[in-house]
């Protein structure tokens, strides 16, 4: 049954999952998230892979890396072959499906919107396809009245028609009911556990429509894994990341799960439009997640409406200046006083401008290209750079990568990016100055 894995997931597996089946309470505990990033960054600086951590001639690898992670842990951990092929076994007889972050079958949307923060594996049982599609994250909590369900389960089906995808965490209450719905168009469907996956693929309600492509359930965590607050509320952002926009139908104030990853993604990430229901009582709730960047859900009445509502790139939303953070209050320095004036203009004359027919994300990246020319001419870090445009981390870095991708600024190592030497000799062209040709 090992077989089956990669070379590469098997070593993942081995270091990081805790093959709860056959489990011994003395035995290793497993790498965390954190630890397994440090030990994949450090194989990686030195062109090696998991895998070769299996081989032969793995002791050399083992002794470079004894810097960052206890050798003998190390060691320990892979030693655990026969359990590793307990746990799999009881797997591929359950329809469960493991891979790996080194794995090309791994959801492109979690690496590239995630990076370091994509969990290393992924377990699941379904068609792993749909894990690709995007659509709506639909969210709230587990105890709520009959109108609530009713108005998610119509969300569900409205989905479905829009041939989109509804993704959801699996709970009971709202997340079951906006899941409940798009199957019933059929639609397709992704539930992201939080625990049991293997309870939750064996149940009756689930196997026909898992086996008929409709639906597949993911975890980052052990299929037989109990419930555990933490990893719900660490899940979340696997919802968002697999999604094109997120509506919140209701939320406790400053508590629970659905709070924590909507601010989450409202505060720190900002990969898709976070809505929230705009009919009805809202609560304290979705008043206050208002006041925190999240929009009015349209409330559409066709496909068409639905699918645009999806499909709107997420918006740039200001930065706190330094004097408004409790951990930043030393001043940006005075150079980049007038590059920072200049930038906040331009991005809020986009913003302005977000309706017009152009496509959104690119004209709001033409609009500040030149500034982030001129503010380059001297090195900077991906943190200096959203200082100084008052833009997320998230959004600094995408648009730095699109200029080291372009050719006209290259990376730094740890003094940043800077404009390229062939580009600092050429005018920057006309249509990308900022304000257009006006």
């Amino acid at each position: 049954m090992i077989g089956d894995l990669s070379p590469n997931t098997q070593a993942i597996l081995l270091l990081t999952a805790p093959l709860l089946v056959g489990h011994d309470s003395r035995a290793e505990a497993p790498l965390s998230a954190k630890e397994y990033s440090r030990l994949a960054f450090r194989l990686r600086d030195a062109q090696r892979q998991p895998a070769d951590l299996l081989t032969p001639g793995a002791k050399e690898a083992l002794e470079d890396c004894s810097s960052i992670i206890d050798e003998g842990r190390v060691r320990r951990l892979l030693d655990r072959g026969f359990l590793l092929s307990q746990a799999v076994e009881r797997w591929h007889s359950r329809a469960i499906w493991v891979m790996s972050r080194a794995d090309a079958g791994y959801p492109r949307r979690l690496k590239s919107r995630l990076k370091e923060l994509a969990p290393p594996v992924l377990y699941g049982c379904g068609d792993v396809e749909i894990l690709g599609t995007g659509g709506l994250a639909v969210v709230g909590s587990r105890h709520v009245d009959d109108t609530l369900v009713e108005y998610t389960e119509a969300v569900g089906r409205l989905a479905a028609v829009a041939r989109q995808t509804v993704v959801s965490g699996g709970a009971k209450g709202i997340d079951q009911a906006a899941m409940r719905g798009a199957l019933s168009g059929p639609g397709k469907v992704v539930g992201v556990l939080a625990d049991s996956l293997e309870k939750a693929a064996m149940n009756r309600e689930h196997r026909k429509v898992l086996l008929d492509r409709w639906l597949v359930l993911v975890s980052p965590y052990d299929p037989s894994a109990p419930f555990n607050v933490g990893h719900a509320m660490q899940r979340n952002k696997l919802i968002y990341a697999l999604a094109d926009a997120a509506l919140v139908v209701n939320s406790d104030v400053d508590k629970g799960g659905t709070w924590a990853g909507a601010t989450e993604q409202l505060e720190r990430f900002n990969l898709v439009r976070v809505y929230v229901r705009s009919t009805g009582e809202l609560g304290e709730g979705l008043q206050a997640l208002r006041a925190k960047g999240a929009l009015p859900w349209p409330n559409p009445h066709d496909a068409d409406e639905l699918v645009a509502a999806l499909h709107v790139a997420p918006e740039v939303r200001r930065v706190p200046a330094q004097d408004e953070l409790s951990f930043a209050t030393q001043e940006a320095p005075p150079e980049l006083s007038s590059a920072r004036v200049d930038g906040a203009a331009a991005v809020e004359r986009a913003r302005v401008s977000r309706d017009e027919p152009s496509e959104p994300a690119r004209e709001l990246f033409m609009k500040v290209r030149e500034v982030l020319l001129r503010l380059l001419t001297s090195p900077m870090s991906e943190s200096e750079v959203g200082t100084a445009l008052q833009l997320t981390a998230a959004q600094s870095k995408e648009w730095l990568e699109r200029l080291v991708a372009e050719g006209v600024v290259e990376r730094g190592g740890a003094s940043g990016y800077v404009v390229s030497s062939v580009q600092s000799a050429e005018p920057v062209p006309v249509a990308a100055r900022v304000g257009g040709s006006g």
